[in-house]
């Protein structure tokens, strides 16, 4: 078989490894060939493509990023963006297309295997925000990213005495900021999931003064404060039709030294949660999905998305991936209130 592997959406640690296990288990063991395309679906729409083999993925495991390159490009919203990718997949001889993308990525992919072509999905967003599976790879290093940012802070905030804003990633899911502000000993956590009264807030950071420590407030950047108690100005549309956002974390700076008197500084990690090394889990767990994504596609599996439950890796319907978010629970957001203020 000769197959297409394209990343799409936002790079992540753990994509690299995802390529090399797909490669070296269908070249080693299925003698499959491979096709890369470059950045994301505007390598199958333009019919741009790289040379994929063992030579090609040898040292990548540890490496961020993705030697594919990517793009948010969505060919979808092209006109005759399909009928192009079909051609293209003819033209180049490709049999199966493995897609390695999150809710954009794998949407594409899902209606690209509507129209018959054989399409197998590996799950990726650091947001960790997909709902057939447990756990996507990218994440656990982001969250180590921030843990280790918030810990740097927790010094320096106490030395000056100020309440430090850190603003991390999660669109709509609060994730990386749960995770991060329980193990970095956050006094506030703000996610998307539960709008936030930026009264309470101060209160919360006042108290924290009271007792002689310097809080530290972790949100995630589509934290939005409960309806009409705070203004956020909007921003601009990507291809897929979402706001890019940021900002958040300036507001909380603003409001909280104007409403409080305490002074306060924000630090946004923004792309730094995706760039560098990823850790030993997102290695292994990248590692699985693109074995058992080959898997599929040797046995003709198609419109799947290869997943995590508890331990095993499962094959669930692409439609699955992308029929909803998998967002926090409020009876977890709970647990962290207790650590409030």
């Amino acid at each position: 078989m000769r197959i297409g592997v394209l990343t799409g959406g936002g790079d992540c640690p753990g994509l690299n490894a995802v390529i090399r296990a797909v490669v070296r288990k269908g070249v080693e063991v299925y003698e499959h060939e491979f096709v890369g395309f470059r950045d994301g679906w505007r390598g199958p729409l333009e019919g741009v493509t790289m040379e994929l083999g063992v030579p090609q993925v040898r040292g990548i495991l540890p490496r961020g990023g993705t030697i594919l390159g990517s793009s948010r490009t969505n060919p979808i919203k092209v006109d005759g963006g399909v009928e192009r990718i079909e051609a293209n997949l003819r033209e180049l001889g490709i049999d199966a297309l493995i897609a390695i993308g999150g809710e954009d990525t794998l949407g594409v992919a899902t209606q690209l295997a509507e129209h018959g072509i054989n399409v197998v999905g590996v799950p990726k967003t650091i947001d960790n925000d997909l709902g057939a599976t447990d756990y996507t790879f990218g994440f656990d290093t982001a969250v180590q990213i921030a843990v280790d940012a918030i810990d740097r802070l927790h010094t320096t905030a106490e030395s000056h005495h100020r309440a430090l804003i850190v603003e991390v990633m999660g669109r709509h899911a609060g994730w990386i900021a749960l995770h991060s502000g329980l193990a970095g000993g956050a006094n506030v956590i703000l996610i998307p999931e539960r709008p936030f009264d930026i009264d309470l807030v101060c209160e919360y950071v006042t108290a924290r003064f009271k007792r002689h420590y310097a809080p530290i407030i972790v949100v995630a950047e589509g934290a939005e404060p409960a309806e009409g108690t705070l203004a956020l100005q909007a921003g601009e549309l990507d291809a897929f039709g979402h706001v890019r956002l940021g900002g958040i974390g300036a507001v909380l700076e603003r409001e909280i030294e104007a409403r409080t008197g305490f002074e306060s500084r924000q630090t946004v990690l923004g792309h730094v949660q995706r760039g560098g090394t990823p850790t030993a889990y997102d290695r292994i767990l990248a590692t699985r999905f693109g074995l058992h994504a080959i898997d599929a596609v040797h046995e003709g599996d198609s419109g799947v998305m290869v997943a995590l439950r508890g331990t095993d890796i499962v094959r669930v319907p692409l439609a699955d991936a992308t029929r909803e978010l998998k967002t926090v629970p409020l009876d977890r957001y709970a647990e962290a209130q207790v650590f409030f203020g």
